[in-house]
């Protein structure tokens, strides 16, 4: 076993050294300092933009930033010129913010020709008044740099030859905010290159991942290097739970059994205690969903196409050769275009090494003291249900289901629903009569997200779609006899929109786009309509089902305030997956007094073997846990807030999923070991988090 990482260090190299794999080895080096602001600094030689700067007594740059322009700040030029940091992972500085506001603050990293969005990198930070971040650029997506260009496909992000900048000829930085609606007072100091990148020879590079489905050309804490230290590793896991069972104040189902005791229903619900909202569990304490996504086995990977990226992939005679699959899902990336495909599962490959024949169930059991040990008391969104419906730990049922799509719609994930049509009411009727004698009306059961992430757009893009939509559009058949009850006739409508319609079919039959300006009020109104039709519908057909179980709607990500004032009309729990670093402030438009839930957050680092941090990047497994406290102990305070739920339960597969993401976001890794960090933060919140929530203001 490695036991701290210059001994892992020690290994790493001298293993890569054997394989032939590395160039230059990755030594810990000293920064590049690029600007310390020390005296003697020029002022004079910072160009401004909306701002003001000025040296502090103590060596730092001091930015008051104004708000008339987008993007107020400063420019701060190579003094030579430019800066050679081809050898750099990182640009980093310090921010203190000085003033009386939350700010933040970007840098962006230029190359000849940079454009905010061409040839520069940026990155950002948010600092609390009278504290200090530090602001780290990327400048390469991973730490290490193949010699020569190599074709890797299907993943977000992999060993390259090339970054997005050529970090040779880095010639100036910009530090800024953006778009603000008030002065702003920082101050920024010791502007640094740092972060050795890793030359790695593209001729022996290939393959890249072992039989455990790890990267090959890194050691680090933790790693697993044989069947027998996997074993090893889940003997060392049970003594853990053992020395920490859980929070000892809970009742069966999580909820805070030293608490106040409320009305019992059998089932969850919500109510607000002490001003805040609360869910209640069916013996009536208090409960706050403590949670964590994709609680399964399956992490299966691509491998069509990619054979020779692993070392040793099963024989088909082999044990291990059960775990091959065929995957066709692939709305992004290389295998959208080259479906279906051929799919490996290293982890269920792991798990069989670790426990055994009768893996599914020792894994199963083992999740649910994981989680009860780690402070967590729901198993969240696309999670197993084979292990959620042993009703040991509360959960979440996710609903999905296919109907006619509206075609003019657009959304990251696919088009949005035709709620006029029939076959909405009737697929969901129809996915939710699968959840009789399971979900419904099952006291574990908190209730249900149904759908994810859909593309709302802005208050008139669900009308402006269905008016691009075909002539048998239900939709657009809905909105156009709104149009000609209001408008009577179709000249009356073209004096109002500016349009030259010759008749009500005429429109029916085009697929122009109006006047956005002079149509906004009849377009807004249908819009309010479709989201009203979408809730509503879903909550009645809910209702016929499990009539007691919360309706938590559909995990906003893109939304705007129309939406969501739809979704608070008819949903008991407003949901939001919400990437950021934290939610203390979130709320519900209008400031609404209604419970919302985290459906989704997440948090990672490039330190343990993995080529992308997901869509919140820490430097490290110590920062990782860091975050993590503050975010859920932000949303203990949140008195709308009601849960967090992390996603998910393991990390990606280090060659991604059929879309590509291959994110270090697990509380385990593809071997079925926790971070021991992350593990440690999730503790320390959830193991007093009721007492948290009510003390806190």
């Amino acid at each position: 076993m490695i036991k701290n990482k210059a001994s892992a260090m020690t290994v790493f190299i001298v293993s890569a050294f054997l394989s032939g794999a590395i160039l230059q080895a990755s030594e810990i080096a000293p920064p590049k300092v690029l600007f310390d602001f020390e005296k003697g600094f020029d002022t004079d030689s910072v160009i401004t933009s909306d701002a003001k700067v000025s040296l502090t007594a103590n060596g730092q740059l001091r930015i008051d930033t104004g708000h008339e322009k987008q993007w107020p700040g400063v420019t701060l030029k190579g003094p030579q010129g430019k800066w050679d940091l081809l050898e750099y992972e990182y640009v980093s500085l310090d921010v203190r913010n000085v003033g009386g506001e939350a700010v933040t603050v970007y840098c962006r990293v230029d190359n000849p020709g940079a454009d905010g969005s061409r040839n520069c990198v940026t990155d950002s930070v948010t600092v609390n008044p009278k504290t200090s971040e530090e602001l780290t650029v990327r400048l390469f997506p991973v730490p290490w740099r193949l010699s020569e260009p190599a074709e890797i496909v299907g993943m977000r992000a992999a060993p390259t030859h090339a970054a997005e900048i050529d970090a040779s000829n880095v010639t100036q930085l910009l530090v800024f905010v953006s778009k603000p609606s008030t002065d702003h007072r920082f101050e920024i100091d010791n502007v640094r290159a740092h972060g050795r990148l890793q030359l790695l020879d593209t001729k022996t590079f290939f393959p890249f991942i072992d039989e455990f489905g790890q990267y090959v050309h890194k050691d680090w804490p933790g790693k697993t290097h044989s069947p027998e230290e996997l074993i090893a590793h889940g003997k060392a896991e049970e003594a853990d739970i053992a020395r920490h069972p859980g929070p000892k104040d809970r009742d069966k189902y999580g909820g805070w059994a030293a608490g106040p005791k409320l009305e019992a229903t059998g089932l969850f619900r919500v109510a607000k205690y002490k001003d805040k909202w609360w869910l209640v569990d069916p013996e009536g304490r208090l409960f706050w969903s403590h949670g964590i996504d994709c609680v399964g086995s399956g992490n299966s990977t691509p491998i069509t196409d990619r054979e020779h990226y692993f070392r040793d992939l099963p024989a088909a005679e082999s044990l291990f050769a059960e775990f091959y699959g065929r995957g066709s899902w692939a709305p992004h990336g290389y295998y959208k275009d080259h479906s279906p495909y051929r799919t490996y599962d290293f982890s269920q490959a792991n798990l069989l090494r670790k426990y055994g024949q009768n893996w599914p169930q020792d894994f199963a059991d083992v999740t649910h003291r994981r989680l009860k040990s780690w402070g967590l008391n729901t198993i969240a969104n696309w999670s197993d249900s084979t292990i959620y419906l042993m009703r040991k730990t509360p959960y979440v049922c996710t609903m999905n289901f296919g109907s006619r799509e509206l075609e003019g719609s657009e959304g990251y994930w696919g088009k949005f629903y035709d709620v006029f049509d029939p076959s909405f009411r009737r697929a969901l009727r129809q996915r939710l009569e699968r959840e009789k004698g399971r979900s419904a009306n099952d006291p574990w059961c908190i209730g249900y997200f149904v759908n994810n992430e859909l593309g709302w757009g802005d208050e008139v893009s669900l009308s402006v779609a269905a008016l691009l939509s075909p002539a048998d559009q239900p939709a657009k058949e809905v909105l156009i006899e709104d149009l000609r009850a209001k408008y009577i006739t179709i000249n009356r409508l073209n004096d109002a929109w500016g349009t030259s319609y010759s008749s009500w079919d005429e429109m029916l039959q085009s697929k122009k786009t109006p006047d956005r300006k002079k149509s906004w009020a009849d377009l807004t109104a249908f819009y309010t309509r479709t989201a009203e039709t979408y809730f509503e519908t879903i909550r009645d057909e809910i209702r016929k089902v499990a009539p007691h179980q919360l309706y938590m709607g559909c995990r906003f990500a893109w939304v705007n305030d129309r939406a969501a004032r739809a979704a608070i009309k008819f949903c008991d729990i407003v949901s939001y997956n919400r990437y950021t670093y934290s939610v203390e402030k979130h709320q519900l438009p209008d400031g609404t007094d209604r419970p919302t839930i985290i459906g989704e957050f997440h948090f990672g680092a490039l330190d343990r073997g993995m080529f992308h941090t997901g869509l919140r990047k820490t430097k490290d497994q110590q920062d990782r846990a860091a975050k993590y406290k503050d975010y859920v102990q932000g949303a203990l305070r949140n008195p709308y807030i009601v849960g967090t739920h992390w996603f998910q339960y393991k990390d990606q597969a280090t060659t991604g999923r059929g879309d590509g993401e291959n994110y270090q976001i697990g509380f385990i890794d593809i071997c079925d070991k926790p971070y021991p960090e992350t593990v440690q933060a999730c503790r320390e919140v959830g193991y007093d988090m009721y007492e948290y929530r009510l003390k806190t203001k």
